[in-house]
């Protein structure tokens, strides 16, 4: 049995499936974050998000992100590493995963999208 995640092709991404995954706070920030970090690396371990749920609320939250298309995800050993698919997103819906984290950017403090991952990602306690 294949440790490897289903992920959905380019063309089976849907706009409706995306905005709504996108509708819950949890998964915006976990995009927000990952888009955040996208200078640095283009890719972060599940265990990096642990600042904004538990262990299995944010398995749950990552199978969604990867199901509906936007996040791809990477089995290495025992570890789970995600980046956006913004190569796809963004063929298939131009501008739109700029929009979102433009958006989110604005309104990141009254989100609450940063969180003790912000702090952990500068060097913080």
């Amino acid at each position: 049995m294949s440790r490897t995640p289903h992920h959905p092709t380019r063309e089976q991404i849907e706009l409706p499936m995306v905005l709504d995954c996108l509708s819950d706070p949890i998964r915006l920030a976990i995009v927000y974050q990952l888009a955040q970090q996208e200078r640095v690396s283009s890719e972060l371990c599940c265990g990096d998000f642990t600042g904004l749920a538990g262990k299995s609320n944010l398995a749950y939250h990552f199978a969604k992100l990867r199901e509906c298309g936007l996040m791809l995800t990477r089995v290495a050993g025992t570890n789970r590493f995600v980046r956006l698919r913004r190569e796809d997103l963004d063929a298939r819906f131009p501008g739109l995963l700029d929009a979102v984290i433009s958006s989110a950017a604005k309104d990141a403090d009254r989100l609450q999208l940063l969180g003790e991952f912000e702090e952990t990602a500068a060097g913080g306690s």
